[in-house]
């Protein structure tokens, strides 16, 4: 045990964190400096949910897979996302894992939705099997876009955190499809008509306290995944400013994508290169004892995050908001308006009060490439792909 730990710390020391730089480090909406804050970014890191490859967990759907090294990276991806919206809503963005220190339950909650068994909200086996539905064999890669609408359709079940989680198609963020969601939380007239929904789903999964009732029931907490292609086989260098911009958001859950076929969870950048978790690491299966006292140590990446190069991300992600309240949600709006007249950013969606009365089909893919390209693009444009509209280059 002393031998592992002074590795690790030797490890940690060694290995060149971040560039020595005067660039700030964004991570989901800290900034921090490399020079004063190291242990700090280290932290903070660490404290993500990391989920990667397993092997040997029950087999999917009673007699599938019992690994998912190969195919389960970006599966992995939207576990991280997604936990990192739930991580917000049940234990706040300054929440901090610390290695041996005991965790309160909520966070073996959050966790246990996780975990790889047939039961848990928005496990391996749940995604899997959800994602049939999706034109998606158990085993098959997905994209940015086939995750998010999946854990869309998870998230449903889980009335613990009671979320509204909203994928935005077509680039186009509309305020008005949101708010409608958003505040769909209201009781019911007569508690006779649904005497099955229990006081946490409309409340906002809090205790209901005197004066809170109308204030709680008012706003559930948003999660809002926009699936954007920014280029065809290579992203267009004019939204790395606004991309950028996205990490500096407080309401940043980060980025799913990657490059192709291969999935990262991207959660910040310094400099010209983003910060990212990588699941391309199989780990043996966690067996569930009891629920309070989960090993949790491997779903905690503790050394330093990987890095690459913006311009070498493949055009295909999915960027990630979580609201808890009104207030944050219009405050986000405000920022993607500012950001709008960012010089030299162009902008990776439209926000829009009201649907356009021109809102495409989101089936048609805008898009006639001459044939010279075909081959080009093919390997971009499986069936997962279908339901993204080219941003102009």
């Amino acid at each position: 045990l002393f031998l592992a730990t002074l590795t690790y710390d030797t490890l940690r020391f060694e290995y060149e964190d971040f560039p020595e730089t005067k660039e700030p480090v964004w991570i989901l909406g800290r900034k921090y400096s490399v020079f004063t804050e190291k242990e700090e970014i280290l932290l903070d890191v660490t404290s993500r949910l990391w989920f990667t490859y397993r092997k040997n967990f029950p087999a999917i759907g009673g007699t599938g897979p019992t690994s998912d090294t190969g195919w389960g990276c970006m599966l992995r991806c939207g576990q991280m996302i997604f936990a990192q919206a739930l991580v917000c809503r049940h234990l706040g963005r300054d929440w901090r894992w610390i290695k041996g220190k005991r965790q309160m339950d909520n966070y073996f909650s959050v966790l246990n939705a996780f975990i790889d068994k047939k039961d848990s909200y928005y496990s391996i086996h749940q995604i899997a099997q959800m994602g049939v539905g999706e034109g998606k064999s158990i085993g098959q890669w997905y994209g940015p876009n086939t995750v998010a609408q999946v854990l869309k359709k998870l998230a449903t079940f889980d009335t613990w955190s009671s979320l509204a989680v909203h994928i935005a198609m077509d680039n186009t963020v509309v305020m008005e499809e949101i708010r409608r969601l958003c505040q769909s939380n209201l009781p019911c007239a007569g508690a006779a008509a649904c005497p099955s929904v229990e006081a946490d789903v409309l409340y906002n999964g809090y205790p209901e306290e005197a004066g809170d009732r109308d204030r709680l029931s008012l706003w559930k907490p948003l999660v809002l995944l926009i699936p954007l292609r920014l280029g065809l086989t290579e992203i267009n260098e004019a939204y790395i400013e606004t991309l950028k911009h996205c990490f500096m958001m407080p309401q940043s859950l980060g980025v799913i994508g990657g490059k192709p076929n291969s999935a990262h969870y991207f959660i910040g950048y310094v400099g010209e290169e983003l910060i990212y978790l990588d699941p391309h690491t199989t780990q043996p299966a966690v067996e569930p004892n009891d629920s309070s006292c989960l090993p949790d140590e491997s779903f905690h990446c503790q050394h330093p995050p990987c890095r690459m190069s913006i311009a070498e991300l493949d055009p295909s992600i999915a960027v990630g908001f979580f609201c808890k309240t009104e207030e944050d949600f219009n405050d986000w709006c405000q920022q993607i308006k500012k950001l709008s007249l960012v010089k030299g950013a162009l902008p990776m969606f439209e926000l829009v009060e009201r649907q356009p009365s021109h809102f495409s089909n989101p089936d048609v893919l805008n898009l006639t490439p001459d044939s010279s390209d075909a081959d080009r693009l093919e390997r971009f444009f499986d069936s997962e792909d279908e339901d993204f509209e080219i941003l102009s280059l």
